[in-house]
């Protein structure tokens, strides 16, 4: 399903962090939580595909991203940051393991948060927000992606922590057990994450240590 569309806007929301918002191909079916392989229209980045998830939601008119970029890779994501309203990303197919399954805690590092931004969406849409919550591990403060919005959404449920720095307010460190186990409740049923391998891996780890059955585990399978 490889579809040609222009790019209605660009904007900047971290010092790292693009949200792109396009047309949206015809028959494009997706759920919140999946992602899509896209590259850019432009000569020699036609077949360079990287996969990004949607923060959009199904019945939207429009597709949107928000995208952390890597310009010292010099590769797709330094090009997106040289594109303007009007240029063309090629929509190629859809993928990914995560959709909602039940209250639970998200788990998220960094760019990882991007799935859960349209199952959130989605969420406070059907005014289904609940008792879910939001462990978000940042390098730092200035790293948090859609904070205000999030905070706005979730109040205390909203946690974030960060490695690199000690900010009142605000949980100092990596994600553990004792972190995890510190904001469950008794009714929290599933785990969803999305980060870096090692960090999942890691966070597999102590849910296994908390006794959380893998059935009640959700994340990203690419």
């Amino acid at each position: 399903m490889d579809q040609k569309v222009k790019i209605t806007s660009l904007k900047h929301l971290t010092h790292d962090v693009l949200r792109i918002t396009a047309e949206k191909p015809a028959q494009l079916l997706y759920h919140p939580g999946q992602a899509v392989d896209i590259s850019v229209n432009k000569p020699g980045w036609e077949n360079e595909l990287r996969a990004f998830t949607f923060t959009s939601l199904p019945e939207d008119n429009f597709i949107q991203f928000t995208i952390k970029t890597y310009p010292s890779h010099n590769g797709v994501t330094n090009q997106l940051l040289s594109l303007h309203e009007g240029d063309e990303l090629i929509v190629h197919g859809v993928f990914g393991d995560i959709q909602y399954k039940g209250e639970g805690i998200f788990i998220a590092g960094g760019a990882g948060i991007t799935p859960f931004i349209a199952i959130f969406k989605q969420l406070e849409k059907t005014h289904s927000i609940g008792n879910n919550k939001i462990i978000f591990a940042n390098k730092a403060k200035e790293d948090i992606i859609d904070e205000e919005r999030f905070r706005t959404l979730l109040g205390k449920n909203f946690i974030n922590i960060l490695s690199n720095e000690e900010v009142a307010g605000y949980e100092h460190g990596f994600v553990s057990a004792e972190l995890i186990k510190k904001y469950m409740s008794e009714n929290v049923k599933y785990f969803y994450l999305c980060g870096p391998d090692p960090m999942m891996a890691a966070v597999e780890k102590h849910l296994a240590s908390l006794g959380i059955s893998k059935e009640f585990i959700v994340r990203e399978g690419f």
